[in-house]
C-alpha cells in the first residue's frame, strides 16, 4: 500500500462536503435528524407514538436512516467527489425504502416466521438488502473486508460440504440464506448493529459534537500550556494532543491526517528528526482507539459480546492505555534529553489557567461523561445529555456562538461519521449471520482449543499473529467481530479473564496501525513528514512497544484490566509503571532521574529487566526490580558517557508553569 492510498483518506470528508451540496445536504441532515431522534426515542424510552418499537422494528429504521448516507457521502469509485450521480441516488433511495418496508413490517417476520418462509416481497427485499449492505460495506471499509464478508455470507451455501470437520455445519439454499441474512436475529441485526444502534451512535455523536465545538482545540492548547516549555516540549504536546483526539474520533488514520499537520511541523522545528516526529504522531494517534471515556467502535461491540456495562469495559481499559501512554512519554522524554533538545519559549505558549478557564465546558463535558457512565450507568443515554449540553452552551454563550449554519454543519458530519461505521457493522453482521446460522461458530473455539493442545502461551501467540494478519486488510471492528466468535472464546476456555481475552484481540488488531509492512497510521504520517514509511514505521514500533507487550501481561494478569481487589490492582499498577519507564529509557539509551546515556550492554539488559517487572508474578517482578537497580548503581558510579547533558535543558526564557506539579519531568 503506497502512502496516497493511504493518503486519500485526508480528501474523503472535503469530498463528502463537495458531492452532498445543495439539496443532498439537507437529505443527509434530514437523515441524521431522524435517525438521531428515532435512537434517542428508543434509548430513553419516550415511545411519542403509544408504544414502544420492537428491536427489530428499531434496527431496520436505523438502517433505513443511516445507511443511504453511504452512498450519498462516499463515491462508487474514489475519483467520484464533484456530485452525486443518478446511480447513487437510486441507490441510496433503495437504501431508505427496503429496510423501512422491513421496519413497517417487522411484528409479521417475528410472528409468521418470515426468516425461514414468507411472501415472495420479502424475498426479493432480502436479496436486495444484502447487495445494499456488502455494497456499503466496500465503500466504507474496502474491497479485502467486502470479500471476506462476502465470503461468509455465501458459506451457509456449502457448510455442509467443506473438507475439514470443525467447517462442516448446516447448510441453507440460497433463499434461504437471503432470508436469515436479511431478517434473523444473528446477521444485518445482530448483535454488532444492536450496539451499535443502542450506544454506539449517541457516543459517536457527542465525538463530533465536542471536536466541531472546539474540544480538539482547547485539548491541544492546553497539551501546550503544560508540557510545551519542558524539554522536547512540541513532541510531549503531539502526544496529548493526538490521545485527546484519537480518544474522541477513535481512528488512528484521521487522526493523524487532522493532527499530523500540525503537530509534525512543530516537532521537526524543534530539533526532532522527520522519521521520529511521525513516529510520535502514528503511535499517538493509534492509541485513541483504546482510550477511555469514549475509545474506538470495537470496544463498545464488546459491550454485547461480553455482556457486561460499557462503563466496566472503558475502566478495564484505563490501565492498559495509561501504561501505553507513559511508554510514549518517557521515550520522548528520554530522547529529547539524549538529543538536548529544548522546550518552546513560555511567549509563544498559551497560558495554563487563562485556558482551563475558557475550556471549562469541554472539562465538564468529559467529567460528566464518565459520572453519568460509572455512578449512574447509563451508557446509552449518557452522550445524548451531554451532547446536547454542548450544544446548548455553544449557542447561547456570549462570543463565538454557533449559529444555524454551524449546527448544520455539526449534524452533517455526524451522519457521514454514523453512515460510514453502521455501513461498516451491518456489513460485519454478514461474517456473524454465515458462522451463526450453519452452526460452525459453536464449534470453531473447542477446535482452536483442541490444536493447540491446551497450551495458553500457545493460543496467545496465536492470537496474536491472526489479529495482527487480519488488522492489515480489515478495519478493527471488522476483525474483533470475527475474533470474537473464534479467538476469545477459546482463550476463555483456558482459563483467561473474558475482559483481558477480548481486549487482548483489539490491542493487536490495532498493532497493524503502526506495524511494517501496512502501517496506516505510519504511513500517513510520513507523508505528511515527507519521509520514509518503512524507516518512519519502525520508529512507530519502537516507540509503541507497550501495545506488544502489555496484551500478554494483562492476559496472564487480570489485575491490569481492574480485575481483582484494590490492593492486587494497586500493587500491579504500581509495579506495571516502573516495568514500562525501564523498559523506555533502555530503548532510548538514556536514563531520567540519573540524567546518563546507557552503555549499551545496560539497554540489553534493561530491557527484559523490565519486562520481568511488567510480569504477572511478584517473584519475577521482584527479581526485574534488583536487576535494574544494581544496573542504576552502576551507572550512577561509572563515569559520564559522551554527549550526557549535565542538566535538563528547559528553553532558556521558560517562565515557572503551574502545571509542573502535575506533568512529568
Amino acid at each position: 500500500m503506497s502512502q496516497t492510498d493511504v493518503l486519500v483518506d485526508a480528501e474523503e470528508e472535503h469530498g463528502s462536503v463537495l458531492r452532498c451540496r445543495g439539496i443532498w445536504r439537507w437529505v443527509v441532515i434530514g437523515l441524521t435528524l431522524a435517525g438521531v431522534a428515532i435512537t434517542i426515542s428508543q434509548v430513553f424510552y419516550w415511545n411519542p407514538f403509544g408504544s414502544g418499537m420492537l428491536r427489530n422494528t428499531f434496527l431496520y429504521f436505523v438502517l433505513a436512516c443511516f445507511l443511504p448516507i453511504v452512498f450519498l457521502a462516499f463515491p462508487m469509485r474514489p475519483a467520484q467527489h464533484d456530485r452525486v450521480p443518478w446511480y447513487d441516488a437510486l441507490i441510496a433511495a433503495v437504501a431508505l425504502a427496503v429496510p423501512a418496508w422491513f421496519g413497517l413490517n417487522a411484528e409479521n417476520i417475528i410472528n409468521e416466521g418470515w426468516d425461514y418462509g414468507g411472501p415472495t416481497t420479502a424475498l426479493v427485499a432480502s436479496f436486495v438488502l444484502w447487495a445494499v449492505v456488502l455494497e456499503a460495506l466496500r465503500r466504507t471499509a474496502g474491497l479485502v473486508v467486502t470479500l471476506i464478508a462476502g465470503a461468509f455470507s455465501v458459506y451457509p451455501l456449502f457448510a455442509s460440504q467443506m473438507p475439514l470437520d470443525f467447517l462442516t455445519g448446516i447448510q441453507f439454499d440460497l433463499e434461504g440464506t437471503a432470508r436469515m441474512h436479511a431478517m434473523g436475529v444473528d446477521s444485518i441485526l445482530g448483535l454488532p448493529l444492536q450496539t451499535a444502534a443502542g450506544i454506539l451512535v449517541g457516543f459517536l455523536l457527542f465525538g463530533v459534537v465536542l471536536q466541531s465545538v472546539g474540544g480538539g482545540a482547547f485539548f491541544h492548547d492546553l497539551a501546550q500550556s503544560m508540557l510545551g516549555t519542558r524539554r522536547g516540549g512540541s513532541a510531549k504536546v503531539a502526544v496529548v494532543s493526538s490521545a485527546s483526539m484519537g480518544m474522541m474520533s477513535g481512528s488512528a488514520v484521521s487522526n493523524v491526517l487532522t493532527t499530523g499537520p500540525l503537530t509534525i511541523p512543530a516537532m521537526k522545528r524543534s530539533g526532532f528528526s522527520g522519521e521520529y516526529a511521525a513516529g510520535v504522531e502514528a503511535t499517538a494517534s493509534s492509541g485513541g482507539s483504546i482510550t477511555p471515556p469514549i475509545m474506538g467502535t470495537a470496544a463498545f461491540l464488546m459491550v454485547s459480546f461480553v455482556g457486561v456495562p460499557y462503563s466496566e469495559i472503558a475502566l478495564a481499559a484505563a490501565i492498559p492505555a495509561l501504561l501505553y501512554y507513559i511508554g510514549i512519554f518517557t521515550q520522548v522524554d528520554a530522547y529529547s534529553a539524549r538529543r538536548g533538545l529544548r522546550g518552546l519559549k513560555r511567549s509563544e505558549l498559551p497560558r495554563f489557567f487563562t485556558t482551563l478557564l475558557h475550556g471549562w465546558p469541554y472539562v465538564t463535558a468529559l467529567a460528566a461523561l464518565t459520572f453519568l457512565l460509572v455512578v449512574y450507568r447509563r451508557e446509552a443515554q449518557a452522550p445524548f445529555i451531554i451532547a446536547a449540553a454542548l450544544l446548548v452552551y455553544t449557542m447561547l454563550r456570549p462570543t463565538d456562538r454557533l449559529g444555524p449554519r454551524g449546527v448544520a454543519d455539526v449534524v452533517f458530519k455526524a451522519g457521514r461519521t454514523i453512515g460510514e461505521i453502521l455501513g461498516i457493522i451491518a456489513g460485519v453482521g454478514l461474517i456473524i449471520g454465515g458462522l451463526s446460522m450453519t452452526g460452525v461458530s459453536l464449534s470453531l473455539a473447542r477446535e482452536l482449543v483442541s490444536a493447540v493442545g491446551g497450551s495458553v502461551v500457545l493460543i496467545l501467540i496465536a492470537g496474536a499473529v491472526t489479529s495482527f494478519v487480519l488488522g492489515m486488510g480489515m478495519t478493527v471492528s471488522a476483525v474483533y467481530v470475527l475474533l470474537a466468535i473464534v479467538m476469545a472464546p477459546a482463550l476463555v476456555t483456558l482459563g483467561i479473564d473474558p475482559i483481558a481475552a477480548h481486549l487482548f484481540v483489539i490491542y493487536w488488531a490495532t498493532v497493524s496501525y503502526i506495524t511494517p509492512p501496512v502501517a496506516l497510521a505510519s504511513f500517513a504520517a510520513a507523508g505528511i513528514a515527507g519521509t520514509k514509511p518503512m524507516k518512519t514505521s519502525l520508529t512507530a514500533m519502537r516507540l509503541g512497544m507497550v501495545k506488544y507487550v502489555i496484551p500478554f501481561c494483562f492476559a496472564a494478569n487480570p489485575a491490569l484490566v481492574a480485575q481483582g481487589t484494590a490492593s492486587e490492582i494497586a500493587v500491579t499498577l504500581v509495579f506495571a509503571i516502573v516495568g514500562v519507564f525501564v523498559m523506555a529509557c533502555a530503548f532510548e539509551g538514556y536514563a531520567i532521574g540519573l540524567e546518563r546515556h546507557l552503555h549499551p550492554v545496560t539497554r540489553i539488559i534493561g530491557v527484559p529487566a523490565g519486562a520481568l517487572i511488567l510480569a504477572p508474578e511478584l517473584t519475577s517482578s521482584l527479581i526485574g526490580l534488583a536487576v535494574v537497580v544494581v544496573l542504576a548503581a552502576v551507572t550512577k558510579v561509572l563515569p559520564p558517557r559522551d554527549g550526557t547533558p549535565r542538566k535538563e535543558a528547559d528553553a532558556p526564557d521558560a517562565e515557572p508553569n503551574p502545571a509542573d506539579a502535575v506533568t512529568a519531568p
